[in-house]
């Protein structure tokens, strides 16, 4: 029972980051995006 304990806070704890990662990814993601164009539109009006 103890083992099979350890095993599920562990599991638990993997989610947990794994989780933190992907929305870590889909901010940096999003906010590249919104750097680039800033970076195109500034870019267009110097044209």
């Amino acid at each position: 029972m103890q083992f099979l304990l350890c095993v599920i806070q562990y599991v638990l704890e993997m989610a947990v980051l794994i989780a933190i990662g992907v929305l870590g990814a889909f901010i940096g993601i999003k906010l590249r995006k919104k750097k680039d164009a800033s970076a195109a539109a500034k870019g267009e009006q110097e044209k």
